[in-house]
C-alpha cells in the first residue's frame, strides 16, 4: 500500500532507481513494508481506543474498570453494557435511568420504585430464576444505589392463573410435572 504510494510519489524525481534489485527500490521496498506495518497498529490502536469500535483488548480494559464483567457475551452488547456503566452519576437515581443501565448492561431485568426507599427488581418474559441469577444479582447491586432496599422478585405460576388456563389435576399428571417443573408451567400470554 505505502510502498506503491511511495514509488508513485518518487519516481518523477528522477533521482532514485525504483528498479527491482536495485538499492534504493529495496530501500524504498523496506520503506513501504515498515509503512504498512505501522499503519495497521495505528488502525487497531484506534479501533481498541474507542468504546463504539472496540472489539478486543480495549473492551477487556474498560470492563476491567469495573466490579462485575456486564452479563453481555458478543462484542456489540459488551460495548453496550460498557457505554451503559459510564453513564452512571450522581442523576443515575431515576428509576428510568437505572432501568436504562440494567438494559444496556444486557440484563432483561426491570427495577419498579415500591415507595419509602424500596426497589423491587423482575425479570420480563422470564419464568423462574433467570439463567446465571447470581452474576445478574451482583451487577444488579453494583449499579443500584446501596441505601435502597431491594427485592428480587420471580415469576412463577399462581393458582389463579391455573383456574384461568382450565388446568385439571389429570392434566398435570398427564404432563408428569413435578411440583418444580409445574410451578414453571405458566400459560402463554396473548
Amino acid at each position: 500500500m505505502y510502498e506503491q504510494y511511495l514509488l508513485a510519489l518518487l519516481a518523477p524525481l528522477g533521482v532514485y532507481d525504483l528498479k527491482d534489485g536495485s538499492v534504493s527500490g529495496a530501500e524504498l521496498h523496506a520503506l513501504g513494508a515498515g509503512l504498512d506495518a505501522a499503519a495497521l497498529d495505528l488502525d487497531a490502536a484506534e479501533r481498541e481506543s474507542l468504546t463504539a469500535t472496540a472489539e478486543g483488548e480495549g473492551l477487556a480494559r474498560r470492563e476491567a474498570l469495573f466490579a462485575r464483567r456486564p452479563a453481555a457475551a458478543g462484542p456489540e452488547e459488551r460495548r453496550a453494557a460498557i457505554a451503559a456503566l459510564l453513564q452512571i452519576d450522581g442523576d443515575s437515581l431515576t428509576p428510568e435511568a437505572i432501568n436504562r443501565t440494567i438494559r444496556g448492561c444486557g440484563i432483561k431485568a426491570r427495577a419498579l420504585e415500591m415507595g419509602e426507599g424500596k426497589l423491587r427488581v423482575i425479570f420480563p418474559e422470564v419464568v423462574g430464576v433467570p439463567a446465571e441469577f447470581e452474576q445478574v444479582r451482583r451487577i444488579i447491586l453494583d449499579i443500584l444505589p446501596c441505601h435502597l432496599a431491594v427485592e428480587f422478585y420471580f415469576r412463577y405460576l399462581t393458582w389463579a392463573e391455573c383456574e384461568w388456563a382450565g388446568y385439571t389435576w389429570a392434566e398435570v399428571e398427564a404432563a408428569e410435572h413435578t411440583w418444580e417443573s409445574f410451578q414453571l408451567a405458566v400459560p402463554p400470554e396473548d
